[in-house]
């Protein structure tokens, strides 16, 4: 199980119990590199800024907006997250060069050209699939969220 520090946005009671609406800052391991001055990836996640992650829980035990907890959620959602954003636009790109290359070019007589364009817009219809299919999974997994503990209010 994968955990998180949280801080507590909003909270609603129910007849059964709270609904928590969380917030919780998105941890990158740049701050922590020996190389993040000269790193590509460690120049965007600086420019680019800190994501906020919303997640939603319903619990049995009183919570304050401000408090900080520790959430839990399992790994199978984020291994299904990151197979689909690497896998569906890679396997696009396969099927286009494939179709292309077998039946596409030599059916119209063309040569290279066609095979990288159509390789290209397969890859780009992967890439809207992948965001279409990972938001979904997103949204599903941030109802799978679970309160691990209560760790208090936060350091002013």
């Amino acid at each position: 199980m994968m955990t998180a520090l949280a801080t507590v946005s909003a909270v609603t009671q129910k007849s059964s119990g709270y609904d928590v609406e969380l917030s919780c800052e998105q941890q990158t391991s740049c701050s922590s590199c020996s190389s993040q001055k000269s790193c590509g990836t460690g120049i965007v996640s600086k420019a680019v800024g800190k994501k906020i992650l919303h997640w939603q829980l319903f619990t049995q035990q009183a919570l304050s907006v401000g408090q900080v907890v520790e959430i839990g959620m399992a790994e199978k959602s984020l291994l299904q997250s990151a197979a689909i954003v690497y896998l569906t636009p890679l396997f696009a790109l396969i099927a286009g060069a494939a179709l292309a290359h077998l039946w596409i070019a030599p059916w119209l007589g063309l040569g290279e050209g066609v095979v990288i364009l159509l390789s290209a817009l397969f890859a780009a219809g992967g890439i809207a699939l992948a965001k279409r299919l990972a938001g979904r999974i997103e949204r599903q997994s941030s109802q799978q969220v679970i309160l691990l503990r209560v760790l208090g209010e936060p350091i002013q």
